[in-house]
Protein backbone atom coordinates (compact mmCIF):
# COMPACT_ATOMS: atom_id res chain seq x y z
CA UNK A 1 0.00 0.00 0.00
CA UNK A 2 1.66 3.57 -1.16
CA UNK A 3 2.34 6.03 1.52
CA UNK A 4 -0.70 9.10 1.31
CA UNK A 5 1.16 12.50 0.49
CA UNK A 6 2.29 14.23 3.87
CA UNK A 7 2.14 17.67 2.04
CA UNK A 8 -0.51 19.40 0.14
CA UNK A 9 0.38 20.86 -3.16
CA UNK A 10 -0.88 24.66 -1.83
CA UNK A 11 1.31 24.26 1.18
CA UNK A 12 4.14 26.39 0.25
CA UNK A 13 7.66 24.25 0.73
CA UNK A 14 10.93 26.20 1.47
CA UNK A 15 12.29 25.71 -1.99
CA UNK A 16 9.22 28.03 -3.76
CA UNK A 17 9.35 30.24 -0.57
CA UNK A 18 13.05 31.41 -1.59
CA UNK A 19 11.75 31.34 -5.32
CA UNK A 20 9.21 33.95 -4.94
CA UNK A 21 11.09 35.65 -2.90
CA UNK A 22 13.78 35.97 -5.47
CA UNK A 23 10.74 36.84 -8.31
CA UNK A 24 9.43 39.29 -5.64
CA UNK A 25 13.27 40.90 -5.07
CA UNK A 26 13.85 41.00 -9.18
CA UNK A 27 10.37 43.04 -9.98
CA UNK A 28 11.96 45.02 -6.68
CA UNK A 29 14.65 45.90 -8.88
CA UNK A 30 12.76 46.41 -12.37
CA UNK A 31 10.37 49.24 -10.52
CA UNK A 32 14.01 50.65 -9.19
CA UNK A 33 15.54 51.01 -12.32
CA UNK A 34 12.35 52.28 -13.73
CA UNK A 35 11.72 54.97 -11.45
CA UNK A 36 15.36 56.15 -11.25
CA UNK A 37 15.12 55.97 -15.13
CA UNK A 38 12.09 58.51 -15.07
CA UNK A 39 13.60 60.23 -12.00
CA UNK A 40 16.36 61.40 -13.90
CA UNK A 41 14.58 61.76 -17.28
CA UNK A 42 12.11 64.60 -15.48
CA UNK A 43 15.23 66.17 -13.59
CA UNK A 44 16.68 66.58 -17.13
CA UNK A 45 13.36 68.18 -18.43
CA UNK A 46 12.98 70.39 -15.39
CA UNK A 47 16.43 70.91 -16.35
CA UNK A 48 16.23 71.67 -19.91
CA UNK A 49 13.30 73.63 -19.34
CA UNK A 50 13.67 75.60 -16.29
CA UNK A 51 16.85 77.05 -17.82
CA UNK A 52 15.95 77.26 -21.57
CA UNK A 53 12.44 79.08 -21.17
CA UNK A 54 13.53 82.34 -20.55
CA UNK A 55 15.08 82.39 -24.25
CA UNK A 56 11.52 82.91 -25.79
CA UNK A 57 10.94 86.09 -23.51
CA UNK A 58 12.99 88.80 -24.06
CA UNK A 59 12.93 92.71 -22.63
CA UNK A 60 11.84 95.28 -24.97
CA UNK A 61 11.79 99.20 -24.47
CA UNK A 62 9.51 101.36 -26.41
CA UNK A 63 10.36 104.83 -27.88
CA UNK A 64 9.53 107.36 -29.98
CA UNK A 65 11.78 108.19 -32.47
CA UNK A 66 11.91 111.69 -34.09
CA UNK A 67 13.76 110.55 -37.84
CA UNK A 68 15.29 114.53 -37.80
CA UNK A 69 15.90 115.31 -41.29
CA UNK A 70 19.01 117.16 -40.29
CA UNK A 71 20.17 114.06 -39.60
CA UNK A 72 18.85 111.89 -42.46
CA UNK A 73 18.41 114.26 -45.64
CA UNK A 74 20.07 117.56 -45.02
CA UNK A 75 19.17 118.41 -49.00
CA UNK A 76 15.68 116.89 -48.35
CA UNK A 77 15.62 115.29 -51.45
CA UNK A 78 14.97 111.89 -50.30
CA UNK A 79 17.56 110.33 -52.70
CA UNK A 80 17.55 107.14 -51.33
CA UNK A 81 21.70 106.70 -52.49
CA UNK A 82 22.56 109.98 -50.15
CA UNK A 83 19.97 108.07 -47.34
CA UNK A 84 22.30 105.46 -47.52
CA UNK A 85 25.38 107.30 -46.42
CA UNK A 86 24.38 107.94 -43.36
CA UNK A 87 25.84 104.89 -41.32
CA UNK A 88 24.42 103.28 -38.11
CA UNK A 89 26.31 105.85 -36.12
CA UNK A 90 24.30 108.28 -37.43
CA UNK A 91 21.39 107.16 -36.15
CA UNK A 92 22.90 107.06 -32.58
CA UNK A 93 21.57 110.69 -31.36
CA UNK A 94 17.92 109.95 -32.66
CA UNK A 95 18.32 106.95 -30.10
CA UNK A 96 19.65 109.22 -27.11
CA UNK A 97 17.09 112.21 -28.46
CA UNK A 98 14.21 109.70 -27.97
CA UNK A 99 15.19 108.11 -24.34
CA UNK A 100 16.03 111.46 -23.23
CA UNK A 101 12.17 112.75 -24.08
CA UNK A 102 10.80 109.70 -22.83
CA UNK A 103 12.72 110.07 -19.49
CA UNK A 104 11.23 113.80 -19.40
CA UNK A 105 7.48 112.52 -20.53
CA UNK A 106 7.44 110.32 -17.37
CA UNK A 107 9.18 112.63 -14.98
CA UNK A 108 12.01 110.13 -14.77
CA UNK A 109 15.48 111.79 -13.43
CA UNK A 110 18.52 110.30 -13.44
CA UNK A 111 22.13 111.40 -13.55
CA UNK A 112 23.40 109.75 -16.19
CA UNK A 113 24.25 111.09 -19.27
CA UNK A 114 22.27 110.33 -22.65
CA UNK A 115 24.74 108.09 -23.90
CA UNK A 116 24.48 105.95 -20.58
CA UNK A 117 20.48 106.31 -21.32
CA UNK A 118 20.71 104.92 -24.80
CA UNK A 119 22.95 101.86 -23.52
CA UNK A 120 20.05 100.36 -22.38
CA UNK A 121 18.87 99.31 -26.19
CA UNK A 122 20.58 96.86 -28.09
CA UNK A 123 23.56 97.55 -30.38
CA UNK A 124 20.58 96.14 -32.81
CA UNK A 125 18.76 99.01 -32.40
CA UNK A 126 20.80 101.57 -34.44
CA UNK A 127 20.25 99.03 -37.51
CA UNK A 128 16.92 98.36 -36.77
CA UNK A 129 16.29 101.88 -37.13
CA UNK A 130 18.39 102.35 -40.55
CA UNK A 131 16.79 99.56 -41.45
CA UNK A 132 13.30 100.96 -41.56
CA UNK A 133 14.29 104.63 -42.89
CA UNK A 134 15.69 103.23 -45.65
CA UNK A 135 12.58 100.83 -46.56
CA UNK A 136 10.17 103.77 -45.30
CA UNK A 137 11.83 107.54 -46.69
CA UNK A 138 8.55 109.08 -46.55
CA UNK A 139 8.63 108.57 -42.98
CA UNK A 140 11.56 111.08 -42.67
CA UNK A 141 10.68 114.26 -40.72
CA UNK A 142 7.92 112.41 -38.39
CA UNK A 143 8.13 110.82 -34.81
CA UNK A 144 7.86 107.20 -35.04
CA UNK A 145 7.16 104.76 -32.35
CA UNK A 146 9.54 101.90 -32.23
CA UNK A 147 10.32 98.66 -30.35
CA UNK A 148 13.41 98.20 -29.53
CA UNK A 149 15.08 95.10 -27.86
CA UNK A 150 16.73 96.31 -24.15
CA UNK A 151 20.55 94.72 -24.15
CA UNK A 152 21.82 91.43 -22.60
CA UNK A 153 22.46 92.88 -19.19
CA UNK A 154 19.62 94.81 -18.80
CA UNK A 155 16.90 91.60 -19.72
CA UNK A 156 19.27 89.84 -17.35
CA UNK A 157 18.39 91.64 -14.85
CA UNK A 158 14.20 91.14 -15.30
CA UNK A 159 14.79 87.97 -15.12
CA UNK A 160 17.13 87.67 -11.79
CA UNK A 161 19.85 86.22 -13.86
CA UNK A 162 21.31 89.61 -12.58
CA UNK A 163 21.65 91.41 -9.62
CA UNK A 164 22.63 94.33 -8.23
CA UNK A 165 25.45 92.73 -6.08
CA UNK A 166 26.77 91.02 -9.20
CA UNK A 167 27.22 94.44 -11.51
CA UNK A 168 29.64 95.35 -9.20
CA UNK A 169 32.61 94.48 -11.63
CA UNK A 170 30.38 94.95 -14.76
CA UNK A 171 31.57 97.29 -17.27
CA UNK A 172 28.36 96.67 -19.61
CA UNK A 173 25.96 98.28 -16.70
CA UNK A 174 25.92 100.27 -13.35
CA UNK A 175 23.44 100.88 -10.57
CA UNK A 176 21.95 104.16 -11.94
CA UNK A 177 21.80 102.41 -14.66
CA UNK A 178 19.19 99.64 -12.74
CA UNK A 179 16.90 102.32 -11.32
CA UNK A 180 16.38 104.05 -14.63
CA UNK A 181 15.12 100.30 -15.35
CA UNK A 182 12.88 100.36 -12.25
CA UNK A 183 11.58 103.73 -13.29
CA UNK A 184 11.16 102.63 -16.95
CA UNK A 185 9.50 99.39 -16.01
CA UNK A 186 7.32 101.61 -13.42
CA UNK A 187 6.30 104.26 -16.78
CA UNK A 188 5.45 100.64 -18.83
CA UNK A 189 7.65 101.63 -21.57
CA UNK A 190 10.21 98.68 -20.86
CA UNK A 191 8.22 95.01 -20.97
CA UNK A 192 8.94 91.73 -21.43
CA UNK A 193 7.30 89.44 -23.54
CA UNK A 194 7.43 87.21 -26.04
CA UNK A 195 10.27 86.53 -28.53
CA UNK A 196 9.73 85.72 -31.64
CA UNK A 197 13.17 86.65 -33.42
CA UNK A 198 14.89 83.69 -31.33
CA UNK A 199 12.76 81.28 -33.34
CA UNK A 200 12.97 83.24 -36.61
CA UNK A 201 16.09 85.44 -36.29
CA UNK A 202 19.80 84.47 -36.80
CA UNK A 203 22.76 84.47 -34.30
CA UNK A 204 24.33 87.26 -33.60
CA UNK A 205 27.87 88.97 -32.65
CA UNK A 206 29.24 88.70 -28.92
CA UNK A 207 28.22 92.47 -28.48
CA UNK A 208 24.26 91.64 -29.23
CA UNK A 209 23.63 88.35 -27.80
CA UNK A 210 19.86 89.67 -27.03
CA UNK A 211 19.49 89.55 -30.59
CA UNK A 212 20.55 86.12 -31.32
CA UNK A 213 17.88 83.82 -33.03
CA UNK A 214 17.54 80.11 -34.28
CA UNK A 215 16.14 80.67 -37.43
CA UNK A 216 18.83 80.70 -39.63
CA UNK A 217 20.15 77.50 -38.22
CA UNK A 218 17.01 75.85 -38.50
CA UNK A 219 16.92 76.34 -42.20
CA UNK A 220 20.72 75.05 -42.46
CA UNK A 221 19.28 71.86 -40.64
CA UNK A 222 16.11 71.43 -42.63
CA UNK A 223 18.25 72.00 -45.99
CA UNK A 224 20.77 69.39 -44.61
CA UNK A 225 17.86 67.04 -43.92
CA UNK A 226 16.30 67.02 -47.62
CA UNK A 227 19.75 65.77 -49.09
CA UNK A 228 19.52 63.15 -46.18
CA UNK A 229 16.07 61.97 -47.39
CA UNK A 230 16.90 62.06 -50.62
CA UNK A 231 19.86 60.00 -50.86
CA UNK A 232 19.80 57.94 -47.99
CA UNK A 233 16.34 56.52 -47.94
CA UNK A 234 16.49 55.68 -51.74
CA UNK A 235 20.34 53.89 -51.86
CA UNK A 236 19.43 52.34 -47.91
CA UNK A 237 16.33 50.77 -48.88
CA UNK A 238 17.68 49.31 -52.55
CA UNK A 239 21.26 48.29 -50.59
CA UNK A 240 19.09 46.43 -48.38
CA UNK A 241 16.36 44.86 -50.51
CA UNK A 242 19.41 43.46 -52.52
CA UNK A 243 21.38 42.07 -49.49
CA UNK A 244 17.94 40.47 -47.88
CA UNK A 245 16.13 39.05 -51.20
CA UNK A 246 18.76 39.04 -54.02
CA UNK A 247 22.48 38.72 -53.09
CA UNK A 248 24.23 35.17 -53.38
CA UNK A 249 25.15 34.35 -49.37
CA UNK A 250 29.04 33.68 -49.99
CA UNK A 251 31.65 35.11 -48.02
CA UNK A 252 31.43 38.34 -50.24
CA UNK A 253 28.21 39.45 -48.85
CA UNK A 254 29.38 38.51 -45.33
CA UNK A 255 32.00 41.22 -45.23
CA UNK A 256 29.86 43.67 -46.51
CA UNK A 257 26.96 42.77 -44.15
CA UNK A 258 30.13 42.94 -41.37
CA UNK A 259 31.33 46.30 -42.68
CA UNK A 260 27.61 47.99 -42.45
CA UNK A 261 27.31 46.63 -39.14
CA UNK A 262 31.07 48.12 -38.22
CA UNK A 263 30.19 51.57 -39.90
CA UNK A 264 27.03 51.76 -37.45
CA UNK A 265 29.33 51.98 -34.70
CA UNK A 266 31.66 54.16 -36.05
CA UNK A 267 32.11 57.96 -34.10
CA UNK A 268 30.42 60.12 -35.83
CA UNK A 269 33.41 62.66 -35.97
CA UNK A 270 35.09 60.65 -38.44
CA UNK A 271 32.40 60.68 -41.31
CA UNK A 272 33.91 64.54 -40.53
CA UNK A 273 37.19 64.00 -41.27
CA UNK A 274 35.91 61.82 -43.99
CA UNK A 275 33.62 64.72 -45.50
CA UNK A 276 36.74 67.45 -44.90
CA UNK A 277 39.09 65.29 -46.70
CA UNK A 278 37.18 64.14 -49.96
CA UNK A 279 33.71 66.55 -50.23
CA UNK A 280 35.50 70.05 -49.85
CA UNK A 281 39.50 68.94 -50.45
CA UNK A 282 38.83 67.00 -53.25
CA UNK A 283 35.36 67.33 -55.25
CA UNK A 284 35.59 71.19 -54.05
CA UNK A 285 32.11 71.84 -53.04
CA UNK A 286 31.21 75.07 -50.70
CA UNK A 287 32.69 74.39 -47.60
CA UNK A 288 30.31 75.15 -44.48
CA UNK A 289 27.25 74.46 -47.08
CA UNK A 290 24.17 72.27 -46.00
CA UNK A 291 24.80 70.14 -49.00
CA UNK A 292 27.96 68.94 -47.94
CA UNK A 293 26.83 68.54 -44.62
CA UNK A 294 24.15 66.53 -45.92
CA UNK A 295 26.23 64.09 -47.43
CA UNK A 296 27.96 63.69 -44.62
CA UNK A 297 25.28 62.39 -42.81
CA UNK A 298 23.42 60.79 -45.28
CA UNK A 299 27.35 58.20 -45.10
CA UNK A 300 26.83 58.17 -41.37
CA UNK A 301 22.82 57.42 -41.28
CA UNK A 302 23.11 54.92 -44.30
CA UNK A 303 24.58 51.61 -42.21
CA UNK A 304 21.25 52.33 -39.21
CA UNK A 305 18.86 52.59 -42.20
CA UNK A 306 20.25 49.71 -44.27
CA UNK A 307 20.29 47.56 -40.62
CA UNK A 308 16.50 48.55 -39.61
CA UNK A 309 15.24 47.76 -43.52
CA UNK A 310 16.81 44.24 -43.37
CA UNK A 311 15.46 43.65 -39.96
CA UNK A 312 11.99 44.70 -41.44
CA UNK A 313 12.34 42.01 -44.41
CA UNK A 314 13.02 39.47 -42.07
CA UNK A 315 10.18 40.02 -40.39
CA UNK A 316 7.76 39.48 -43.09
CA UNK A 317 6.96 35.50 -42.84
CA UNK A 318 8.64 32.98 -45.90
CA UNK A 319 5.04 32.37 -46.30
CA UNK A 320 4.38 35.44 -47.85
CA UNK A 321 7.42 35.00 -50.78
CA UNK A 322 6.45 31.12 -51.04
CA UNK A 323 2.70 32.00 -52.09
CA UNK A 324 3.53 34.86 -54.71
CA UNK A 325 6.02 33.08 -56.22
CA UNK A 326 3.51 29.87 -56.14
CA UNK A 327 1.15 31.91 -58.07
CA UNK A 328 3.24 32.85 -60.86
CA UNK A 329 5.16 35.86 -59.62
CA UNK A 330 8.25 36.93 -60.25
CA UNK A 331 11.13 37.12 -57.47
CA UNK A 332 10.79 41.22 -58.46
CA UNK A 333 6.97 40.71 -58.36
CA UNK A 334 7.31 39.31 -54.82
CA UNK A 335 9.43 41.29 -53.23
CA UNK A 336 7.67 44.62 -54.58
CA UNK A 337 4.50 43.74 -54.72
CA UNK A 338 3.64 41.78 -51.89
CA UNK A 339 7.18 41.77 -49.38
CA UNK A 340 7.91 45.35 -49.70
CA UNK A 341 4.57 46.83 -48.66
CA UNK A 342 4.82 44.32 -45.35
CA UNK A 343 7.82 45.74 -44.18
CA UNK A 344 7.06 49.35 -45.13
CA UNK A 345 6.00 50.24 -41.45
CA UNK A 346 9.71 49.23 -40.17
CA UNK A 347 11.45 50.78 -42.74
CA UNK A 348 9.53 54.24 -42.05
CA UNK A 349 10.32 53.89 -38.44
CA UNK A 350 14.02 53.45 -39.02
CA UNK A 351 14.73 55.96 -41.58
CA UNK A 352 12.72 58.13 -39.12
CA UNK A 353 15.07 57.15 -36.69
CA UNK A 354 18.04 57.87 -38.57
CA UNK A 355 16.88 60.97 -39.57
CA UNK A 356 16.59 62.35 -36.19
CA UNK A 357 19.89 60.54 -35.08
CA UNK A 358 21.65 62.73 -38.11
CA UNK A 359 19.71 65.98 -36.75
CA UNK A 360 21.57 66.07 -33.41
CA UNK A 361 24.96 65.42 -34.59
CA UNK A 362 27.44 68.21 -34.06
CA UNK A 363 31.13 67.18 -34.39
CA UNK A 364 30.73 66.10 -37.92
CA UNK A 365 29.67 69.81 -38.66
CA UNK A 366 31.97 71.31 -37.18
CA UNK A 367 34.93 69.68 -39.05
CA UNK A 368 33.32 71.16 -42.51
CA UNK A 369 32.70 74.83 -41.07
CA UNK A 370 29.08 74.53 -40.24
CA UNK A 371 29.45 76.74 -36.81
CA UNK A 372 27.43 79.59 -35.55
CA UNK A 373 27.70 83.11 -36.93
CA UNK A 374 27.89 82.49 -40.41
CA UNK A 375 24.83 83.58 -41.77
CA UNK A 376 23.48 86.25 -41.24
CA UNK A 377 20.05 86.30 -43.22
CA UNK A 378 17.98 83.64 -44.40
CA UNK A 379 18.95 81.87 -48.02
CA UNK A 380 16.88 83.56 -50.74
CA UNK A 381 16.24 80.61 -52.86
CA UNK A 382 16.63 76.91 -53.10
CA UNK A 383 19.97 76.75 -54.73
CA UNK A 384 21.23 78.98 -51.60
CA UNK A 385 20.06 77.28 -49.23
CA UNK A 386 21.64 74.15 -50.04
CA UNK A 387 25.00 76.17 -51.62
CA UNK A 388 25.58 78.95 -49.18
CA UNK A 389 27.43 78.49 -46.01
CA UNK A 390 24.92 78.11 -42.79
CA UNK A 391 25.16 76.47 -39.69
CA UNK A 392 22.85 73.74 -38.32
CA UNK A 393 20.92 73.30 -35.09
CA UNK A 394 23.07 71.36 -32.80
CA UNK A 395 26.19 73.54 -34.31
CA UNK A 396 24.53 76.01 -33.23
CA UNK A 397 23.62 75.03 -29.60
CA UNK A 398 26.97 74.39 -29.31
CA UNK A 399 28.77 78.14 -30.25
CA UNK A 400 26.54 79.47 -27.84
CA UNK A 401 27.15 77.16 -24.69
CA UNK A 402 30.77 78.20 -25.47
CA UNK A 403 30.62 81.71 -25.46
CA UNK A 404 31.41 83.59 -22.02
CA UNK A 405 27.95 86.38 -21.99
CA UNK A 406 25.03 84.18 -20.00
CA UNK A 407 22.27 85.78 -22.18
CA UNK A 408 24.34 83.45 -24.78
CA UNK A 409 23.88 79.84 -22.44
CA UNK A 410 20.58 80.58 -21.94
CA UNK A 411 19.51 80.60 -25.74
CA UNK A 412 21.85 77.60 -25.93
CA UNK A 413 18.87 76.20 -22.99
CA UNK A 414 15.93 77.37 -25.38
CA UNK A 415 17.87 75.74 -28.72
CA UNK A 416 18.08 72.25 -27.01
CA UNK A 417 13.95 73.08 -26.60
CA UNK A 418 13.80 73.64 -30.06
CA UNK A 419 15.70 71.11 -30.75
CA UNK A 420 14.00 68.39 -28.56
CA UNK A 421 10.42 69.64 -30.25
CA UNK A 422 11.78 68.81 -33.83
CA UNK A 423 13.31 65.30 -32.25
CA UNK A 424 9.82 64.30 -30.91
CA UNK A 425 7.99 65.57 -34.04
CA UNK A 426 10.09 63.04 -35.86
CA UNK A 427 9.45 59.76 -33.90
CA UNK A 428 5.54 60.89 -33.36
CA UNK A 429 5.90 60.69 -37.21
CA UNK A 430 7.37 57.42 -37.08
CA UNK A 431 4.74 55.90 -34.66
CA UNK A 432 2.05 57.19 -36.61
CA UNK A 433 3.73 55.72 -39.74
CA UNK A 434 3.69 52.80 -38.26
CA UNK A 435 0.40 52.16 -36.85
CA UNK A 436 -1.18 53.50 -40.39
CA UNK A 437 0.86 51.09 -42.73
CA UNK A 438 1.21 48.27 -40.16
CA UNK A 439 -0.93 44.90 -41.41
CA UNK A 440 -0.64 42.14 -39.00
CA UNK A 441 -0.79 38.29 -40.74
Amino acid sequence: MSNPLKTSLLTLDARTKKRNAAETRFRAYGIAAIGAGLAMLILLLVTIFGKGLGAFQQTFVTLNVPLLEEKLDKNGTRDLEKIKKVSTFGYAPLLKKAMEETLTEYGIETNLKSKKQAALLSKSAAAQLRNYVLANTDMIGETVEFTFLANARVDGYLKDRVTRESIANDKSINVAQLDMVDALLAAEVIEKRFNLSFITGADASDQRPEAAGMGVSMLGSFFMMLVVLALALPIGVAASIYLEEFAPKNWITDIIEVNISNLAAVPSIVFGILGLAVFINSVHLPQSAPLVGGLVLTLMTLPTIIISTRASLKSVPPSIRDAALGVGASKMQSVFHHVLPLAAPGIFTGTIIGLAQALGETAPLLLIGMIGFIASNAPDSVASGFLDPNSAMPAQIYEWAKRADPAFYERAWGGIIILLVFLITMNTIAVILRRRFERRW
